[in-house]
């Protein structure tokens, strides 16, 4: 039998978000993603950096909702979503950091003993994200 894997990495991740609005704008305008299309009837709306599509996909019913719980639910614990250089990597957490409904879980700090370093936040929507940096040696 061959130990060559059978998949070639991730296609596109989909979330289920409270407010497909809020989000969609987060990961546009504050990330720079772009929409990438769109399901009006669904709704949903697909948003890419270019590396990974994100499929953003609008709760049905709000009323009901359960808040995410990295410790008490299955499924995704976090989204972690690499910047390009350090540059990018401080832009965002001047962006992210002052985005209207983001929540700083923590700001930048290295991971471990270093030299990458991450920082973790939750997106106005409650999806909790982290976005780290290695450093070019």
């Amino acid at each position: 039998m061959s130990s060559a894997s059978l998949t070639m990495g991730v296609d596109h991740i989909g979330l289920t978000v409270k407010d497909l609005a809020l989000t969609s704008a987060f990961f546009i305008d504050c990330l720079g993603w772009k929409k990438v299309g769109e399901k009006p009837d669904y709704p949903a709306i697909f948003v890419s950096d270019g590396h990974v599509t994100l499929t953003l996909w609008q709760l049905v019913n709000t009323s009901v909702a359960v808040n995410f719980d990295r410790k008490t639910n299955v499924g995704l614990h976090h989204l972690a979503i690499r910047a390009a250089d350090e540059n990018a990597f401080d832009t965002l957490f001047e962006k992210v950091s002052s985005w209207p409904g983001v929540k700083m879980e923590f700001a930048p700090e290295l991971l471990g003993k270093g030299p990458k370093r991450h920082m973790m936040v939750y997106e106005p929507g409650g999806i909790r994200l982290e976005f780290d940096l290695v450093p070019k040696a």
